[in-house]
């Protein structure tokens, strides 16, 4: 084969470390910046914090919209809506561990505060305390540990005591009634209705620890044990013709189930914290609705003026000038992360100004393509902005993703965004009767009646979106 030198014309794009870099920065979040700050700042010692907030000299700060808007401070909110967090305050004493430290009266040892927080304790260590309050031989002591440490995360005992008892040493000889009696007394520990092996199970205990006198508690405890598919389903005129009770005595022995636990660890499922940081605050000034940089949200950095007059001086091709050169694109790009920030937010504020007035029901169809069009920005960039960058307001925090939908028509020619419908729904099943819930149907017809065309189909899904229940599971008495 004959070897040939041929000549061809292409395009590349290629990605520079600079622009690598700046990418990378901007689709961070805010408490992710931080993080990635300080291992800059560990590993580059050209770099340097400016904790003066006076001086001029920085090469990093933070840029105005309006010389008069107040000064947003920073605020951290808790994003964990997590049901699974519940108040412990009934028993706070008894659920905090203050650790080890200790005091010594000798006028130089004092309380260290570093080894005297409180600690939250989880449910294994709960129960544990509990048992050694129990006087048991050491067998059954022995057998209410391992009873405890198969306990599922949501204090359910999901194991067949059969099939556990089989696969313990056979040494012990433990057998299944002996597990039994023991899963018996775990029963009674608390929180209440701790190590049930069913969700039925579980609301028997915590009902059986109710005082007999109380109203209602009889008759739940006879739903919860023959007829609790019945309550699910919303059967009541079943219930009540099978149980000879009136409207009233239901309505009073449903309240009391529902105020039962179904995960009796609730109150012990501590998650870790996760802290919100707005990236921008608006407020009104003026008759329009204004955007500012969070000032406490921008790394205040620069480069180590000493060191970079001295490496200028050398013109050396050193790895200290490296370093200056990777300090001085970091500190460019954190600022352009910052003012691209700056101006989608703003681009999103002044485009949504009726949300701001109005709140959700106001919100206006707008997809990323609008904002990439009027800022000469591509698409891609507006989402990187958007994820997980965090808009304060005098109506809570949002994501900058938040205020992004797609549209519907109405009748009047216009738009509907999908933000507002949900909006819609969620204000007709807030006025709908207990009594006679709205189906999706008839949600779809009132929409229409008001102007936005809207399929059974969108209504549904948007429902289940927002995590609300069908009619039929809606219904009350």
């Amino acid at each position: 084969m004959k070897q040939t030198l041929q000549l061809k014309v292409s395009q590349q794009l290629t990605l520079t470390p600079q622009l690598q870099q700046a990418i990378k920065l901007l689709q961070l979040s805010t408490l992710e910046l931080h993080t990635e700050m300080e291992r800059f700042l560990l590993n580059n010692p050209l770099l340097e914090r400016n904790d003066s907030e006076d001086d001029e000299t920085s090469t990093l700060h933070t840029p105005h919209t309006d010389e008069h808007s107040a000064e947003t401070s920073s605020t951290a909110s808790d994003h964990n809506d997590n049901d699974q967090t519940t108040d412990t305050s009934s028993h706070a004493g008894e659920l905090l561990d203050w650790g080890s430290g200790s005091y010594r009266g000798d006028g130089d040892q004092e309380l260290d505060p570093v080894f005297n927080v409180p600690c939250p304790i989880n449910l294994r260590d709960y129960l544990l305390s509990q048992l050694g309050e129990v006087t048991l031989a050491t067998r059954d002591h022995a057998i209410m540990q391992i009873l405890i440490e198969e306990l599922s995360d949501d204090g359910y005992f999901r194991q067949d005591l059969d099939e556990m008892a089989s696969h313990l040493p056979l040494e012990l000889a433990i057998e299944a009634d002996e597990l039994m009696i023991g899963l018996r007394l775990l029963q009674q520990f608390d929180p209440p209705g701790v190590g049930a092996r069913c969700l039925q199970e579980a609301l028997c205990l915590q009902l059986q620890r109710l005082p007999a006198p109380q109203l209602g508690r009889n008759l739940a405890l006879n739903i919860v044990q023959h007829h609790l598919e019945w309550l699910g389903n919303r059967d009541y005129n079943k219930l009540k013709r099978q149980l000879n009770i009136n409207d009233d005595e239901l309505r009073v022995a449903q309240q009391l189930i529902a105020s039962l636990n179904p995960r009796p660890s609730a109150s012990f499922s501590y998650g870790e914290t996760q802290y919100l940081i707005p990236d921008v605050s608006v407020h009104k000034h003026k008759g329009r609705w204004i955007t500012e940089l969070n000032k406490q949200a921008v790394p205040r950095l620069r480069v180590n003026q000493l060191y970079e007059q001295m490496l200028t001086e050398q013109r050396g091709g050193s790895e200290m000038s490296s370093q200056l050169q990777e300090a001085r694109w970091l500190v460019k790009n954190i600022q352009q992360r910052f003012d691209t920030i700056l101006k989608v937010a703003e681009a999103i504020v002044d485009k949504q100004q009726s949300f701001f007035e109005h709140g959700d029901i106001a919100m206006r169809p707008l997809i990323l393509r609008d904002i990439a069009e009027s800022l000469g920005l591509h698409e891609s960039t507006v989402s990187r902005v958007t994820t997980q960058k965090y808009l304060l307001c005098s109506r809570g925090l949002f994501e900058l993703k938040y205020f992004f939908g797609s549209a519907l028509d109405t009748d009047s020619g216009g738009e509907c965004s999908a933000t507002a419908i949900k909006a819609h729904i969620r204000h007709l099943i807030d006025k709908e009767s207990g009594g006679k819930p709205l189906s999706d149907s008839m949600i779809a017809t009132t929409l229409t009646k008001q102007g936005i065309q809207v399929a059974r189909r969108t209504i549904a899904k948007y429902r289940e979106a927002m995590q609300i229940p069908p009619a039929s599971l809606r219904k009350q008495l």
